[in-house]
């Protein structure tokens, strides 16, 4: 959605007929950013950058979500530890029964047996079983299932850290888009409306030549024809400014985009390369936080495989019950009893059932590989396209520079040909288009650096 907004926004300032060009005095320049001391953001939500950085880092839910996600995948390792622990349970039971067999162990059980016990042993008649008791139970062996769970979970939260740099980069590169283009749609408002002021004034003097019989009714109907098109930038521009507030104050977490400004300081830097392909490249494939996601998956995923493989090798538990059995409730230390041992099971045949488990744990261990190298084709595609577009970028921002130059000392000439009577009012037209023309794409390329300088960044994981 930003990136079909930011292109939305581009193409729009390349269209909008623009009348005069960005200067050093006026509230931002095409030049190094000075170095502002940090604004405190009031009740007004006026913002700075950085300060809109910052608050995006504390405010987007994208953010706080993977945040979340950090904090389950912590919970899954205290499950997983927890298998380390030993488990006690408290139960209490009761039985009424005249079967013989049971009731004779009840009798002993309860340590009331006697001679007079064998005696009625075939016809005991009903008797009565309480029984609390408290169970302790310790894994001894699980074939190393336990271990490579507790792994797998430690490596999980490892994974969930860096999807959280990830959407940490990600929307850092989109606020600074979104804010970029915030200024730029204002300064296009700014343009547009000169525009309209400056066309006005030519056609009202137009108008009067006109009706002095000075001039042909041609130029004024030109000229109205250029302050319609003026009119028509002033309203995209509006529009544009809409849409980019509406965008930075989604990615800022605001209710209301309204409240929203940005301070008056704000400049927008000369963008640059700063490395060789290669070498961001390299810096990509080792700092971005994906890289570093998938090959944790991976290795989460070989743990799951070997906890599977673990469940061909024998358990061992031991277990330890403290009660007493008595017929009626209560509890006495001279009926107590204690049982303590350990218990080894082996599964001989599950139908399959772990041989599949195994097969599918396999298969992921092959389908994480796969994604862990689609990962890294992806980023060096991101790499090397943002590098291209901003080769480009700064390509096509120094001959827009020159064009703008040139065009301006064409208008001028042209207007001191016009106060001498030897220019019409389309050639000055004609100028004045022309110089519009390369103003709006000198604007144009620069947004367009901008925005390459930005995703350059992402790409490399500058804000991880």
């Amino acid at each position: 959605m930003l990136r079909i907004t930011q292109n939305k926004l581009a193409l729009g300032l390349i269209s909008i007929t623009l009348s005069s060009y960005l200067s050093a005095g006026e509230d931002f320049v095409f030049g190094q950013a000075s170095e502002e001391p940090a604004v405190k953001i009031s009740a007004a939500q006026v913002f700075t950058l950085d300060q809109a950085i910052d608050y995006a880092l504390d405010n987007n839910p994208d953010l706080q979500i993977a945040i979340e996600r950090i904090k389950q995948a912590e919970a899954r390792l205290g499950i997983a530890l927890a298998a380390f622990y030993p488990q006690i349970t408290a139960r209490a039971s009761y039985e009424h029964s005249n079967n013989p067999a049971q009731v004779f162990a009840m009798i002993v059980a309860q340590r009331d047996f006697d001679a007079s016990a064998m005696q009625n042993i075939n016809s005991p008649g009903y008797r009565q079983n309480f029984r609390p008791e408290i169970i302790g139970t310790l894994s001894l062996f699980r074939g190393g299932q336990d271990y490579q769970k507790s792994r797998a979970a430690e490596l999980g939260i490892d994974a969930a850290d860096f999807e959280r740099s990830s959407v940490k980069n990600a929307l850092v590169e989109a606020v600074t888009v979104s804010y970029y283009a915030y200024l730029a749609a204002q300064e296009a408002l700014k343009v547009a409306q000169n525009s309209i002021y400056a066309i006005s004034s030519e056609l009202k003097q137009t108008t009067l030549r006109y009706e002095a019989g000075t001039t042909l009714k041609s130029e004024v109907l030109s000229l109205d024809v250029k302050l319609a098109e003026a009119k028509e930038a002033e309203i995209r521009a509006v529009n544009s400014i809409a849409l980019s507030k509406t965008s930075i104050t989604n990615l800022l977490g605001l209710e209301n985009p309204e409240t929203f400004t940005v301070a008056a300081t704000s400049r927008l830097t000369r963008p640059r390369l700063t490395a060789p392909f290669d070498e961001l490249l390299s810096l990509a494939l080792t700092e971005r936080p994906e890289v570093m996601a998938a090959a944790r998956q991976v290795e989460i995923s070989e743990r799951e495989l070997k906890a599977e493989l673990g469940a061909y090798l024998p358990k061992a538990d031991a277990f330890v019950s403290y009660g007493q059995n008595s017929q009626s409730p209560g509890f006495s230390g001279h009926k107590d009893n204690v049982t303590v041992g350990v218990a080894v099971e082996m599964n001989l045949f599950s139908g399959f059932s772990t041989k599949q488990r195994v097969s599918a744990a396999q298969r992921k261990v092959k389908e994480m590989r796969e994604v862990e190298r689609k990962t890294r084709l992806a980023i060096e595609q991101e790499v090397k396209t943002a590098f291209l577009r901003l080769e480009e970028a700064l390509a096509r921002l120094r001959v827009t520079e020159a064009s703008v130059l040139a065009a301006e000392e064409a208008l001028r000439l042209v207007n001191e040909e016009r106060r001498a009577g030897m220019a019409t009012v389309t050639r000055y037209i004609e100028s004045e288009v022309a110089r519009n023309k390369a103003q709006s794409n000198s604007i144009a390329a620069h947004y367009d650096a901008l925005s390459a300088e930005i995703a350059l960044k992402k790409a490399v994981g500058d804000w991880k």
